[in-house]
């Protein structure tokens, strides 16, 4: 059984997808190549608390880490890029290339850039920490104005925790 939840947040109204009770997407408003209406499944008033209760936390620079069960749905080699991004640290980024690298084929980059932007679980599955070669934001599903607004946040993160530590 599929359905799914709005919820909102700072980046807007997201919709929370799940696949028999396990979280299978996360779309942002405007979210290119998102799921056509009719494979969301019907729309649920209720449920998604825990995902929902750890977005929330993640937006209030209150969780850095994300603790729940998903379900991945793609190729090997897109789950295998899905899998690597979760490796990526809270407050960093890896460019396409390194992703490349550490899958152990630099000319892959292209289909890292292609499986990256397949990511159906936004945020929670941290495709908005890769960018170009030369740090520049390139490609984001959600849109490259989502992609600057979850890194600041991040960063923003990073910097006060650093700042707490020095004190």
């Amino acid at each position: 059984m599929i359905e799914h939840f709005l919820m909102e947040s700072p980046l807007g109204t997201l919709t929370l997808v799940n696949t028999n009770g396990v979280l299978s997407g996360l779309y942002m408003p405007d979210h290119l190549r998102g799921p056509r209406a009719e494979s969301l499944g019907s729309r649920v008033t209720s449920g998604f608390d825990i995902v929902r209760s750890q977005l929330s936390e993640y937006f209030e620079r209150k969780r850095i880490h994300f603790d729940l069960s998903i379900a991945l749905y793609g190729t090997t080699f897109q789950q295998s890029v899905w899998n690597l991004l979760q490796t990526i640290p809270y407050g960093e980024t890896r460019s396409y290339g390194e992703l490349a690298d550490l899958l152990g084929n630099r000319l892959a980059i292209r289909a890292v850039g292609l499986a990256n932007g397949r990511n159906p679980i936004s945020v929670i599955i941290p495709c908005h920490r890769v960018v170009g070669s030369n740090g520049s934001l390139t490609g984001y599903a959600g849109g490259l104005e989502q992609k600057r607004r979850l890194l600041e946040l991040e960063a923003a993160n990073v910097i006060s925790q650093r700042q707490l530590s020095l004190s």
